[in-house]
């Protein structure tokens, strides 16, 4: 039996090196953030391109026109390159939030020509943020990255990924990436886990601090409350002229309040709700004028 070299051994190793890469599948390159105005993060850790954004125009959003003013001009300054603060929208359902940071990023990008992307992070891959941060970073574009209905319930630590991701770490946030989040909470941590904190930690204070503490990486907290029914009727006459429905005034009213009562609230997505069903009772499609 012949003697087996080194040059054997070698040969056979770069045949098993290149059996394991044809078998892996291959690296995916980054996405050009140019090529659309808004991606998606997802769990494989690229960037899904979205083709259409679902969004309002900003003018269709009644009855939050302070908070409305202040995103815009803290967006757009982010958009020319000064400093600019993460935001964090929080309060009442249905008022506007996420319509909000989505009609802000449309409008800057019509003002200064596309300069800014969208990026979305679903709450559930939010312990993924840093890899997104670093993936961002040095890239030429200013980036949104924005999570909607974040908050953190029982023993959930990702928390933690969020706050070294904005302000924490050696490298810090990229200067060209700014985070915005929707929550229905101001301190996006319930009582209840506060409370259970303090209980159980070897040191309360410091235990329950640390997790208060995230709502302070937001420079910018911006409160979204229920509206009147004066807003709530602005709101169905705003989407009623935007979309040409043909309709009396008194009866749209009319019937827009009844609706409101049957879902025992009034905010910015019964209204829309509203809209729908009239558009559909009047057989015209939601297309704008």
């Amino acid at each position: 039996m012949p003697a087996i070299t080194n040059a054997d051994v070698l040969e056979q190793l770069q045949r098993i090196a290149d059996a394991l890469e044809r078998l892996s599948p291959p690296a995916e390159s980054p996405h050009d953030l140019f090529s659309h105005e808004a991606f998606v993060w997802n769990t494989s850790g690229a960037l899904d391109p979205v083709e259409n954004v679902a969004r309002v125009d900003i003018g269709l959003l009644k009855g939050i026109d302070h908070v409305r003013d202040i995103l815009f001009d803290n967006t757009r300054r982010f958009a020319r390159g000064f400093p600019a603060n993460n935001a964090l929208l929080w309060g009442a359902r249905g008022m506007g939030k996420s319509s909000l940071v989505k009609a802000v990023h449309a409008a800057v990008n019509q003002d200064l020509k596309n300069a800014l992307c969208l990026v979305e992070i679903h709450r559930e891959d939010i312990d993924g943020l840093p890899a997104l941060m670093r993936q961002l970073r040095g890239s030429e574009r200013q980036v949104i990255a924005f999570c909607d209905d974040l908050s953190f319930d029982g023993n959930d630590a990702s928390y933690k990924s969020l706050k070294a991701a904005l302000e924490g770490g050696v490298e810090g946030r990229p200067a060209n990436v700014i985070f915005y989040a929707t929550s229905n909470r101001r301190h996006l941590i319930p009582r209840d886990m506060m409370e259970n904190e303090r209980s159980t930690a070897i040191n309360p204070a410091e235990a329950v601090e640390e997790k208060v503490s995230l709502s302070d990486r937001f420079g910018l907290w911006l409160g979204f409350h229920n509206c009147s029914q004066d807003d709530y009727l602005d709101m169905v006459d705003g989407y009623i002229a935007h979309y040409g429905l043909k309709t009396g005034k008194e009866d749209a009213h009319a019937r827009a309040i009844e609706w409101s009562a049957t879902r025992g609230a009034r905010s910015g997505r019964v209204a829309w709700q509203f809209i729908q069903d009239l558009a559909g009772r009047l057989e015209q499609p939601l297309e704008p004028l």
